[in-house]
């Protein structure tokens, strides 16, 4: 799995495309030619004050190196931890504060082109609150909901709200350790405070400072956000798309929607359909309008309403370099500023489209509810009258692979019994008996520095063989989708045997799409409805699960690799650990930590090593849990799964809306 310079990534249309065009420069270029600094790459330089940057190096670096302070490596590498922390929590905290903002636009009457399209959902989500929601308009329900959503970003004391679906034993080991996160905001600013020159000295500390505030994130700004999405966009259920840059034609209006945020891409995902304006782009000489998502905002789209996704992160400049893309249209996170200068060689218009986002050369729409669609509408009228402004440069890709998305927590309860015996009880079942062996959380970014997606798709390969169900979020999903890995069909062929019966008799696919990477809170409720169902641990942390970012690239990935350690669930990273330097450190984000939380962080770059990791701390979960001892192709006895035929007879009334 070495990275070989002529291999670029593991998505045959990117590298297509790339070797059509070997004079455009893109991130993989741009890779090669920056090599990290060896000293920051391994957590041990310090510039966090005017008297630095200190460099913490030498042979007993570890016990004897200082800052000109006097801060030890130990602390150097924590504060630059925690740091990151706190800058993917203000990322993701960001992205569910906006939501609930829209979301009280929508409740008192200001966002005219949105409303609340899961209802049972809302329900839902004031039950957890302690909100009365019997006989009350909708609006007064969502604008209450709202508002107490809102109070986790700026409280300065008490709990955010809805720790209080995390399992009892998962709160009191909070409790313990002094983690319980308050306010978002409340937070970001202490662990930014903590870790300013002059302030806490104790990489422990430090560490639980930073642990409390990705817990901000993953039970806050995170679940926030995935709740409200559902709150006004629907609770995903399967669904049919296609995956890959091969989505994109010659005969349409193509458009690109990417970022994070969903808001004005289900805006644009209504516009496009619109019949007034597909009759526009004939007048153009399009045949229609093609829209496809790119990152987290394409996962968004793609499970609700089955819109294609080209790809994760290292998919933005190939994409532009198809010569096909009219209009690429941005909001927060992850964008690549250089795709306007890759745009500038084609025609394609580069919209950025969050006042948090400015990228020179690129034309500002500032999006506001008010004028949602009025919006969406401008940047599809201008992808269309560019339509006749493309070249001939450029390469054309057409292979494209179906995927199945759309599993939410609710889905997934409701798949394992129907509308009325809807559990998790086949799932524990079945993991209790050896036919599926654990769960595998794979998340995460697809990252430059190695063969773009490979090491996704290496893993994801491996775990299924091996009876690991895996569910999957954010790029790595896209990886997962655009190597043909997102149908049932895939279980028949490459999942072992114990998993293969699961997947046939629930009819799901040996990999679920969870969706966004702020969609791993998803698997945190999972996780939560999990333990509550009984079986298995009666805690999130013990469980025969694992989290994996193998090609992790972001802050936010380290706050959510954090806040799922905190929580109970070993997470691997992949490349080598950011804090490197300083063996205190890793050792307190390993052995501390598992033995707190039964969670860790743990970083590897061998990927066949990430692969053994992850069995062993599934295997070793199962013995202390003294569930059947996993054998391939052996299983004891357990209840039977129904399989769909006998779900319908029993669901008479037809499918249900999912969400309660």
């Amino acid at each position: 799995m070495a990275k070989d310079k002529k291999i670029r990534t593991a998505q045959p249309s990117a590298a297509q495309i790339m070797e059509s065009m070997p004079d455009q420069e893109t991130c993989f270029d741009r890779a090669d030619k920056m090599k990290p600094c060896p000293i920051g790459h391994e957590g041990a330089c310090c510039k966090h004050c005017y008297m630095g940057p200190c460099r913490l190096v030498g042979k007993d670096a570890e016990t004897t190196a200082k800052g000109v302070c006097g801060a030890t490596l130990p602390v150097v590498a924590a504060r630059y931890m925690a740091r990151m922390c706190a800058g993917g929590t203000a990322a993701h905290g960001d992205h569910g504060r906006d939501m609930a903002f829209t979301l009280l636009a929508v409740a008192e009457g200001h966002a005219k082109d949105f409303q609340v399209k899961d209802v049972r959902k809302l329900y839902r989500v004031a039950g957890d609150l302690n909100i009365e929601f019997e006989g009350r308009q909708v609006n007064d329900v969502a604008r209450d909901v709202a508002t107490k959503l809102i109070e986790d970003f700026s409280r300065q004391r008490g709990e955010v709200n809805l720790l209080s679906r995390a399992p009892k034993k998962t709160q009191e080991r909070w409790k313990k350790y002094g983690i319980v996160p308050r306010g978002m905001d409340r937070e970001v600013v202490e662990v930014m405070d903590r870790t300013t020159m002059g302030m806490d000295a104790d990489a422990d500390s430090i560490l639980s400072a930073a642990l409390r505030c990705s817990l901000a994130n993953g039970w806050g700004g995170s679940m926030i956000s995935t709740d409200i999405t559902d709150i006004l966009f629907g609770t995903p259920m399967p669904i049919k798309a296609e995956a890959s840059l091969g989505i994109f034609t010659e005969e349409d209006v193509n458009i690109v929607v990417h970022g994070h945020e969903p808001s004005l891409a289900e805006m644009i995902v209504d516009v496009v359909q619109e019949p007034e304006m597909i009759a526009y782009a004939k007048t153009k000489g399009a045949r229609g309008i093609n829209l496809g998502g790119m990152c987290c905002t394409a996962n968004e789209v793609l499970m609700r309403h089955g819109i294609p996704t080209a790809g994760g992160f290292t998919n933005q400049e190939p994409a532009i370099m198809t010569g096909l893309i009219d209009a690429f249209t941005v909001d927060v996170q992850c964008i690549i500023p250089a795709i306007v200068e890759v745009a500038k060689q084609f025609h394609t218009i580069v919209f950025t489209t969050s006042d948090k986002v400015r990228i020179p050369g690129a034309t500002h729409i500032s999006f506001d509810e008010s004028k949602a669609k009025e919006q969406a509408r401008q940047i599809v009228k201008a992808a269309i009258d560019n339509f006749p402004n493309r070249t001939k440069k450029g390469s054309h890709v057409t292979e494209k692979f179906p995927v199945i998305a759309g599993f939410s927590h609710e889905y997934i309860e409701y798949m394992q019994g129907g509308r009325w015996r809807a559990s998790f009880r086949p799932l524990n079942d079945a993991i209790a008996a050896g036919r599926v062996r654990g769960v595998v959380g794979l998340a995460g970014c697809d990252n430059p520095r190695w063969p773009s997606t490979g090491i996704h798709k290496y893993l994801a390969t491996e775990l299924i063989k091996n009876d690991v169900l895996i569910v999957s979020t954010g790029c790595s999903s896209a990886a997962c989708g655009g190597a043909g890995y997102l149908t049932p069909e895939m279980a028949l062929e490459n999942a072992g045997p114990g998993l293969r019966e699961v997947c046939e008799a629930i009819g799901i696919p040996p990999i679920l799409h969870l969706g966004a990477c702020v969609d791993n809170s998803r698997i945190l409720t999972i996780a939560s409805a999990m333990a509550k169902e009984g079986g298995l641990s009666d805690e999130i942390g013990g469980m025969p699960a694992v989290g994996i970012a193998p090609e992790w690239i972001t802050e936010k990935a380290i706050a959510i690799g954090m806040y799922f350690a905190a929580s109970g669930v070993p997470c691997i990273f992949g490349g080598e650990s950011p804090v490197k330097a300083s063996k205190e450190v890793v050792r307190i984000m390993t052995d501390v930590w598992f033995e707190r939380f039964k969670g860790a962080l743990v970083f590897e770059p061998d990927p066949e090593k990430i692969l053994a990791m992850a069995l062993d701390y599934i295997d070793k979960a199962r013995a202390n849990l003294k569930l059947k001892k996993y054998e391939p192709g052996k299983f004891g006895t357990e209840k039977v799964l129904m399989d769909m035929a006998a779900r319908r007879e029993i669901e008479k009334a037809g499918r249900p809306h999912i969400g309660l």
